[in-house]
């Protein structure tokens, strides 16, 4: 969507998070004198900026009844599309995004990466090859800064590294120069009406993109290679798992850009792990910790398994219900040497019950808490020295936690508090 389609259009931003204020801002200093509609399901939204001008405010249970008086909608990813007041709204062609806004107006090179598990990983790494090489990348999206004020000062020679969800993708009409699509497994099963759904909004990445741009994809995820037989872009095929993924993708990139093999590599040992992705957190008592907090799924525990090995006898599962299928995370864990479950509402208990199922006869310790500082002092006492104890829930966080963050840092928080005061590091 171009600034010109905006320019004498009344305009609602609804959702008034991050992004949204984000968006408030922009709309404020390329639009002063309009005024600008704000619609939250919150009646504390307008402390977010009390001293806002101009600013017509739409808050409280009632705030979608606002739609019918706007033109254009300014929707942040958080808000549910199948809400009927948005469907309904987006029928009539009302409803557009940051990220569409941001597209339809960017001079620069977009650089989008997406894909259900590896995007902030891949979205990093990318970023730190750039800018060895020293282009002018800047990294945005979920993991960096909100777009739109980024348009004021953008020019041409400017690459925008884009972490993009199924959420920002949803009803995207353009596709980024160069795409990077990881993988696709089952996931958002409580905000999309079916998997179906799901991939195909993620398949936006790719599906309005030229001959001149490229596709770099995961030619051993059979969804992402069905999708990719149908891009119109240069394909670069690579393959991995999880960590291994994301190195390849990111060196794809890098080679795109014509960087030199030594940088690339220069950058990629120099690159940190991010937080909450099977980070190590150190030796408590004899025993050590990972945090993988990141894992919202059960292929990623199952990953995380598999790269711990047969150590691990204490794990921390379950979490918020998007109604995924645990039974493969099940087989797994009976496969195991695991020994303690500590598992946490609501899908824990939905773990549990898949492994019983598959196996009478219970090998296991199973603790149901309600707490991380309650879990954390089990694992302690149930948990053998030179043993490993896993957070990596394959659940979302939402049934306890405001998400993966607070989850992470609570668990490395009463890990160090009640484990001991030096800290033993080593490699795992």
């Amino acid at each position: 969507m171009r600034f010109e389609e905006l320019k004498n259009k009344r305009i609602l931003i609804l959702g008034f998070g991050r992004e949204g204020i984000d968006t408030f801002k922009f709309l404020r200093k390329v639009f002063p004198k309009k005024i600008l509609g704000v619609g939250d399901r919150s009646e504390n939204a307008k402390c977010q900026m009390p001293n806002a001008k101009k600013v017509k405010w739409h808050l409280g249970k009632n705030y979608l009844k606002a739609l019918k008086y706007y033109d254009i909608i300014i929707k942040s990813p958080g808000i549910p599309i199948h809400l009927p007041e948005i469907e309904k709204t987006q029928k009539l062609g009302k409803i557009t995004s940051q990220t569409e806004i941001f597209f339809g107006n960017c001079p620069g090179k977009i650089v989008g990466i997406t894909g259900t598990k590896g995007k902030s990983t891949t979205t990093a790494l990318i970023y730190k090859i750039l800018k060895e090489e020293g282009l002018k990348a800047h990294l945005v999206g979920n993991i960096g800064k909100p777009v739109l004020n980024l348009l004021l000062s953008a020019r041409p020679k400017d690459i925008y590294v884009y972490e993009l969800s199924s959420h920002q993708l949803y009803n995207l009409k353009q596709s980024p120069q160069i795409a990077v699509f990881l993988n696709i497994y089952p996931e958002h099963l409580d905000y999309y009406k079916n998997f179906n759904e799901y991939a195909l909004t993620k398949a936006n990445i790719t599906k309005y993109q030229t001959k001149r741009d490229f596709l770099v994809f995961n030619f051993q995820d059979k969804l992402v290679k069905e999708i990719a037989q149908k891009s119109k872009a240069k394909k670069v095929p690579i393959k991995g798992k999880f960590y291994s993924l994301n190195i390849a993708a990111a060196m794809a990139v890098g080679k795109i850009f014509e960087i030199s093999e030594k940088k690339i590599k220069k950058a990629v040992k120099n690159f940190k792990p991010l937080p909450h992705r099977l980070e190590y957190v150190g030796i408590f008592k004899g025993i050590k910790f990972y945090n993988d907090a990141l894992s919202t799924i059960p292929e990623t525990t199952i990953a995380a398994l598999n790269d711990l090995g047969n150590n691990v006898e204490t794990v921390f599962l379950g979490g918020f219900d998007r109604r995924l299928n645990f039974k493969n995370l099940a087989k797994r864990i009976l496969k195991s040497k695991i020994k303690n479950l500590i598992l946490f509402p609501t899908t824990g208990e939905n773990i549990w019950r898949e492994i019983i199922s598959l196996k009478s006869k219970n090998p296991f310790r199973a603790f149901l808490v309600q707490n991380m500082k309650d879990g954390v002092k089990l694992a302690f006492e149930h948990t053998r020295k030179g043993k490993i104890c896993l957070l990596s829930c394959a659940s979302p966080s939402f049934s306890l936690f405001r998400n993966y963050k607070e989850k992470g840092n609570l668990f490395k928080k009463y890990v160090r508090k009640q484990g001991e005061s030096k800290i033993h590091r080593s490699s795992k």
